[in-house]
């Protein structure tokens, strides 16, 4: 599967199946700190990736007014 990782940008290419969760820890990469986006959807830890993917892992950036 290609990977996008942002912050910094690289692309990565991962064998399948496998899960969130099991991606995230292959990567060294808390869950708590990112958001999976899958072919254009937000998904779980518990989501099954296939080789055919297409997965953008984001950093969780929050903010609001002062």
């Amino acid at each position: 599967m290609k990977v996008l990782l942002r912050n910094p940008r690289r692309a990565l290419e991962v064998p399948g199946p496998v899960t969130v969760a099991s991606l995230l820890a292959h990567l060294e990469i808390s869950r708590e700190a990112v958001l999976v986006i899958v072919d254009g959807t937000l998904v779980t830890g518990d989501s099954l990736l296939d080789d055919s993917a297409s997965v953008e892992i984001r950093p969780v950036i929050s903010g609001g007014c002062v």
